[in-house]
């Protein structure tokens, strides 16, 4: 085990998503997970049924306990819901030692159901944005942070330029939920722009991509892989959670976070 990644993030009932989904990719690429849960929601496959959020001061705590004793190589930030959340986590990373960040600003679930309070976007942009050593919005959250629309190719290039202003210093946005038989994924930090595409797995086992895709980057820069190389790993091990997928749910099912893991039959106790 290698690597110390902090997440923090809501708790997803369904499994697929949220903390569970974060933990799950953490642990099978090999890093250790520790976390301070921001909110908790009543979901399945289907939908968002509820959300319950974390006082703001109870998920710094959480963060402060990790922090001050086992300590972390990354932070990965998940839902947080509302503003509060938002200047709570600020105001921790504001304190830390540079430790890196990564953010996937969930705004929308997969399912379409809102995550997110709209007021906290301006708190989102200036608050922790600047922590970012990569942002990892969809085209919807992109054109939110940046206020502006994200449907063609240059309006997303200028949307992550907009959030690369604000202080990241790396910005994907994620194409998958974005229709066509190819998804495309856009990098920009300073120096580039590039376009990663890959023809899409069509497949029912999609929620948490978001979450896991963030968080198998966020094990990558705790283990001490460079930020190209760690989002290169990362997508792989999302494509072929999406293909092994175990196809649970009568919604937008999970992925399988485990396929990297090698399989074992235990023992019988008294062999």
């Amino acid at each position: 085990m290698k690597g110390r990644v902090l997440i923090v993030a809501g708790s997803d009932s369904s499994g697929g998503a949220g903390i569970q989904a974060d933990l799950k990719t953490v642990t099978a690429l090999g890093a250790y997970g520790a976390s301070a849960i921001s909110a908790i929601t009543v979901q399945s496959t289907m939908g968002v049924d509820s959300i319950f959020p974390i006082p703001a001061n109870v998920i710094a705590d959480q963060m402060l306990a990790v922090l001050n004793d086992i300590g972390a190589d990354v932070v990965k930030l998940g839902m947080l819901g509302n503003s509060e959340a938002v200047h709570a986590v600020a105001d921790v990373l504001d304190r830390t030692d540079n430790i890196p960040v990564v953010i996937d600003p969930v705004m929308v679930a997969t399912s379409g159901d809102r995550l997110f309070d709209p007021s906290g976007t301006h708190a989102l942009m200036t608050r922790l944005i600047p922590h970012a050593t990569l942002a990892t919005p969809n085209a919807e959250e992109a054109a939110a942070l940046a206020s502006m629309p994200t449907t063609t190719a240059d309006e997303i290039k200028a949307a992550a330029r907009t959030i690369l202003a604000a202080g990241a210093k790396a910005v994907m946005v994620t194409g998958g939920d974005v229709p066509g038989d190819i998804v495309t994924d856009y990098l920009i930090t300073d120096q580039e722009f590039e376009v990663l595409s890959a023809p899409r797995i069509e497949s029912t086992s999609t929620h948490g991509t978001g979450c896991t895709f963030a968080s198998a980057v966020a094990a990558g820069l705790a283990q001490g892989i460079s930020l190209r190389p760690a989002i290169e790993r990362a997508r792989a091990y999302v494509r072929a959670a999406i293909q092994s997928g175990p196809g649970y749910g009568k919604g937008q099912g999970p992925l399988d976070h485990s396929h990297s893991i090698p399989s074992f039959e235990p023992k019988a106790l008294n062999d």
